[in-house]
C-alpha cells in the first residue's frame, strides 16, 4: 500500500531562519546590558553640580565686587556682596599704576612660548619613552620622574648665576628657557601614547620607509591632539600665574603680570579695591582663552578618557 505524500509537502510551511546570534553579540548584551541607553541625571545631581559651580565662581564674583567698590567699603564688616559703581575707575587706576599693558604682553610671550615648547618636547619625549626601544630607556624615564621630587627652590641660586653668565639677566629669556619642558608633561604624554598609539601603526610606517621623525609628524601628532590641548592649557595657566622665578629673574621695568601686581601693594596704605581690580585684569585673559578653547579642551579630555 502506497501513500501519496505530495499534498503533504505542499502544506509544509517554511521554517523561519533561526540562526543563533553570534557569540560576540550575545556577550555584548551580557557584558553591557545598558549599552546604547541614555543615562539621565537626577535632581540630586543637578543640585550638587549647581552648588559646585557656585562655590567655584564665588572667588571670581567676590573679586569683581571688591574691585567695584572703594577701600573703605571693602574693609567693612560684613563685607559687601553687591557690586559697586567704581569698577571701571579702579580698573583704569590698576592698569596705569602697575603698567599692566607691558606686563600682559610679556606674560603672553612667556606663557605662549613655554606652553608651545612644553607640548612639543613633551610629546616628542613621550613618544620616545612609550614606543621606541633604546638602551637606558627605563633609567632615563626614572630620572625624569625623579626630577619632580626635587624642590624648585634648590636650583634658584645656580640657575640665577647661569642666566647671568649667559647675559640674560633681567630679560624674558631668563624666564622662558629654564622651563621649556617639564617632567610632568613628559610623563603625561608618555602614559597617553603608551595606551592610545597602536604598535601596528608604527610598524606600518616603518614598512613604508618612514623614519622616526616622519612617524612622529604624520602618525603621533594627529593621535596626540587631545592630550596636547589639555597640556597646553595647563602649562599656559601655570606659566601665566608663575610668580616665584619671574620675581627673581625680572625687574619692575620688564615684569610679567604677577610681578607687576606687586606694585599695587607697595605703598604704606594698600588700596584693596585697586589690588582686586588688578587681579581681575590679570585673570581676564585666562577666562577669555578658556571661553574660546574650552570646548576643544573638554573634548580632548573626554576623547582621551574613552577608549575602545
Amino acid at each position: 500500500m502506497t501513500t501519496d505524500t505530495a499534498p503533504l509537502r505542499g502544506h509544509v510551511k517554511a521554517r523561519p531562519d533561526r540562526t543563533p546570534p553570534s557569540t560576540g553579540s550575545r556577550l555584548g548584551r551580557v557584558l553591557r546590558p545598558g549599552a546604547g541607553r541614555q543615562h539621565h541625571a537626577g535632581p540630586l545631581a543637578y543640585i550638587l553640580l549647581s552648588l559646585a559651580a557656585l562655590v567655584s565662581l564665588f572667588p571670581l564674583y567676590w573679586t569683581m565686587v571688591a574691585a567695584s567698590t572703594d577701600n573703605t567699603r571693602v574693609s567693612q564688616t560684613p563685607p559687601p556682596f553687591i557690586p559697586g559703581p567704581n569698577l571701571f575707575k579702579n580698573l583704569a587706576t590698576a592698569w596705569q599704576d602697575a603698567a599692566l599693558g607691558k606686563a600682559m604682553l610679556n606674560s603672553l610671550i612667556v606663557a605662549g612660548v613655554i606652553a608651545l615648547s612644553t607640548v612639543f618636547f613633551a610629546t616628542l619625549a613621550g613618544f620616545a619613552f612609550a614606543k621606541l626601544r633604546f638602551r637606558g630607556r627605563n633609567l632615563l624615564l626614572t630620572l625624569v620622574i625623579g626630577t619632580m621630587l626635587v624642590p624648585p627652590q634648590l636650583g634658584v641660586v645656580p640657575l640665577f648665576m647661569l642666566m647671568a653668565d649667559l647675559g640674560w639677566g633681567q630679560s624674558l629669556p631668563s624666564v622662558i628657557f629654564p622651563t621649556l619642558v617639564s617632567a610632568v608633561g613628559v610623563f603625561f604624554m608618555r602614559q597617553y601614547l603608551k595606551e592610545a598609539l597602536p604598535d601596528e601603526l608604527i610598524e606600518a610606517g616603518r614598512l613604508d620607509g618612514a623614519h622616526s621623525l616622519r612617524i612622529f609628524w604624520s602618525i603621533v601628532l594627529p593621535i596626540a591632539r587631545p592630550p596636547m590641548a589639555v597640556l597646553f592649557m595647563i602649562t599656559f595657566v601655570h606659566a601665566w600665574n608663575d610668580f616665584f622665578w619671574p620675581y627673581i629673574a625680572l625687574d619692575m621695568t620688564n615684569p610679567t603680570v604677577p610681578v607687576a601686581l606687586t606694585q599695587l601693594s607697595a605703598g604704606y596704605v594698600r588700596d584693596q579695591s585697586v589690588i582686586m581690580a588688578g587681579a581681575l585684569l590679570g585673570t581676564l585673559p585666562l577666562l577669555a582663552m578658556f571661553l574660546v578653547f574650552g570646548r576643544q579642551i573638554v573634548g580632548g579630555i573626554m576623547q582621551g578618557a574613552v577608549k575602545g
